[in-house]
């Protein structure tokens, strides 16, 4: 009795019929479906609406042809449609002349009429088992691909001696070496991604890849593609396959960042990929199996969470088995200084910059500030007090809190005689900007999509201005 197929599918391509029976006879057992054409176009939409493991292709199709150009022909078309498409010639008995330019044209093999039955089973499993491997290769060069993208905007380190850490501390150790998925609350910059990395690193996927989606910068017209991938020509720039993020992280981690951005209607596609385990590129119409343990972060807090018209409460269920709340700097004064004498040694050892004193004063106004940007604000306040400082120790205007001062602000001068009423009193385009930016920044509570939103920026671009004025 003839065990499983070991392959999915096949596609002969030759205008005999009696040499289609009998191929499709012979290589039934090795492959699920075995589909014969005497059109090769026929065979050629087949191929792009279900991509098969191996194609035979007969190298002449008009009565007494022998040049095989139809064959080359049809060679170049299912290689057009397939590059990673594996293509086995038919040819003649005495053809070996066109099998070796079929092989220079990109035809992996031949087998000659009338063929040896072990001969053809052997190509064909061959055959298969390459195209396998590349489909393989070409997925493991987009995963490196993906997980060496820049994922973070920083290398901050998860830092902390405070009570509300060691609660954190212990969530992390109990729930990593788990597969159960995790949700980590917490307002922008207090170190979701960072958690998110410490759980990968201490699980039994640490070996694999962690690749990181950030919902909150993904348009609704990528959605599908990004995440779950597309074939050649499933829209106007699908050039080539793409696998989608889902399938990259396969066997590690998946860390969706800003999941609470994610607009409501397109939730139930995450929902049903987590739960079926599997994914369907765009213009596809088989599922990919995967394997993914997922990480979420969000800033939005549990009562907005609990909101179904915000968020569906069955994906919610489905991400937050364990739930890590990450607290904000100013709820953890006692690692500010911690944190403050790392990043100024990494950022003096970055910059060839002397190590400076930090005075008890400037000391006491870093633990005082309430950091609304968090630990990332932390971050960017410190590198430009490494860049900015030219003494032997550090000052507090060196870490621009001077917007922090509470002394009264003098009133400004009068405008000048004949100046219109209207006409503003402060021209100065940078601190507009830093006025600007910081306004939507608190407005929308640092949920740095919403304030890039109302800004008219990327993300990127709100960081890179955050950044700009140690905001």
């Amino acid at each position: 009795m003839a065990g499983p197929a070991r392959y999915s599918r096949c596609i002969i391509i030759d205008d005999d019929p009696d040499i289609l029976l009998s191929a499709r006879l012979l290589l039934r057992d090795l492959f699920a479906d075995v589909a014969t054409f005497q059109a090769p176009q026929e065979a050629l939409d087949s191929l792009r609406a279900d991509t098969p493991d191996v194609v035979l292709l007969d190298a002449n199709f008009g009565r007494g042809a022998t040049n095989a150009a139809e064959g080359f022909h049809w060679l170049a078309e299912i290689l057009k449609a397939d590059p990673f498409a594996v293509v086995v010639m038919i040819t003649a008995h005495a053809g070996i002349a066109v099998a070796v330019e079929a092989m220079k044209r990109g035809a992996t093999d031949f087998v000659s009429k009338p063929w040896s039955n072990e001969r053809l089973l052997a190509t064909v499993r061959t055959a298969a088992a390459l195209r396998n491997s590349r489909v393989e290769a070409s997925t493991e060069h987009q995963k490196a691909v993906f997980a060496t993208s820049p994922i973070g905007s920083g290398a901050s380190p998860l830092l902390g001696r405070s009570p509300a850490m060691a609660r954190v501390y212990s969530l992390i150790e109990r729930a990593a070496p788990t597969d159960a998925n995790v949700l980590i609350l917490g307002e922008n910059g207090t170190g979701k991604e960072l958690v998110a990395r410490e759980i990968h690193q201490r699980s039994r996927r640490a070996d694999n890849v962690m690749i990181s989606v950030d919902l909150g910068a993904v348009t609704e017209s990528l959605f599908d593609s990004e995440l779950f991938g597309h074939v050649k020509g499933a829209f106007t720039d699908a050039r080539a396959d793409r696998i989608g993020r889902l399938q990259a992280a396969d066997g590690g981690t998946l860390f969706l960042d800003e999941i609470g951005n994610l607009p409501l209607h397109l939730q139930p596609k995450l929902l049903t990929a987590l739960e079926q385990r599997q994914v369907v590129p765009v213009g596809a119409n088989k599922p990919v199996g995967i394997d993914v343990r997922v990480v979420a972060a969000t800033n939005l807090s549990p009562a907005s969470l609990s909101d179904d018209h915000r968020f569906r409460q069955d994906l919610l269920f489905r991400l937050n088995t364990v739930e890590i709340e990450l607290p904000p700097l100013r709820e953890r004064r006692e690692d500010i200084l911690l944190l403050a004498e790392n990043f100024l040694e990494q950022y003096a050892r970055k910059y060839a910059k002397p190590v400076r004193e930090l005075p008890g004063s400037v000391a006491r106004e870093l633990e005082a500030y309430d950091w609304p940007g968090n630990v990332r604000a932390l971050r960017h306040s410190c590198e430009r007090a490494v860049i900015l400082s030219d003494g032997d120790a550090y000052r507090t205007e060196d870490f621009s809190l001077a917007h922090r001062n509470s002394a009264p602000v003098p009133a400004a001068p009068p405008p000048a005689a004949g100046a219109a009423a209207d006409e503003p009193d402060n021209l100065n385009l940078e601190r507009a900007e830093k006025q600007m930016v910081e306004q939507a920044l608190k407005k929308h509570h640092y949920n740095i999509s919403l304030a890039a939103q109302e800004l008219g920026l990327s993300r990127a671009s709100l960081y890179r201005r955050m950044d700009k004025h140690g905001l």
